[in-house]
């Protein structure tokens, strides 16, 4: 029985907030290579490849010990291919080489705080699940935003929660932003990761920071650090926890 796991790290060269994103260097060494290392440290990987259309982060990932079989199409490494076009054209391309996995882990190459612990919890839940997508509580809740109406003037989004406490509203999550682990043949059947059967791993403020901005690029680099000087974050050995 096929039991093969794959992951893939989307690493394209283009990237029009931060020039050379995936590369770029985070805490000392190109960014990308933290989910290289996560997905070494995970140590359930069949193979993990990395699916670019360039030639530098090829060699990158090479380096840091990922293969790059194939390279990306031109409709996937534009600004408006999904992940999930992405992921096919990975897994159609290994099956075009004779290789089927019977799941995959879909890594973002800005995932500085990822490690192989969180990545080994994930594929042990697609064993329950056919899919696992890891969130973070909202720090505020959303249910009390505000909108700026056309006028200028705040607005209630939702005015029904006006005066409810905050610790009485149902917490809510959003994508972490870091992965997506699904079973092939689910993903195939839907087209996506977002299947029904989905799985959250909830993770902590303090392992998730978006990277679109070069402000959120240095919010970034404050908390790696943090995590360094208290011990979260392993200084050698990659992400191996």
């Amino acid at each position: 029985m096929n039991n093969k796991k794959l992951a893939i790290i989307t690493a394209r060269g283009g990237s029009r907030r931060i020039p050379r994103k995936n590369i770029k260097e985070f805490c000392g060494k190109p960014i990308l290579c933290y989910s290289i290392e996560a997905a070494r440290c995970a140590g359930v990987f069949d193979e993990i490849m990395v699916s670019t259309d360039d030639k530098e982060i090829a060699a990158i990932a090479q380096t840091a010990g990922a293969s790059v079989p194939f390279f990306r199409s031109s409709e996937t490494a534009g600004d408006y291919a999904s992940t999930d076009d992405v992921i096919m054209e990975v897994l159609q391309s290994y099956q075009k080489l004779g290789q089927d996995f019977a799941s995959f882990c879909c890594i973002y190459p800005t995932a500085p705080f990822l490690n192989g612990q969180r990545l080994r919890s994930a594929m042990e839940l697609l064993d329950t699940a056919e899919s696992v997508m890891p969130v973070v509580p909202f720090s505020y809740p959303p249910q009390r935003g505000l909108l700026i109406d056309t006028e200028g003037f705040l607005k209630r989004q939702f005015p029904q929660y006006a005066a409810t406490r905050s610790q009485d509203l149902p917490t809510v999550y959003h994508d972490c932003g870091q992965f997506y682990a699904c079973r092939t043949e689910a993903f195939f059947r839907e087209g996506t990761t977002d299947v029904p059967d989905l799985l959250p791993l909830v993770l902590t403020e303090m392992e998730v920071q978006d990277i679109d901005t070069m402000e959120d690029w240095q919010m970034a680099e404050l908390k790696y650090q943090m995590r360094l000087k208290s011990g979260s974050t392993p200084i050698k050995g990659g992400n191996c926890q």
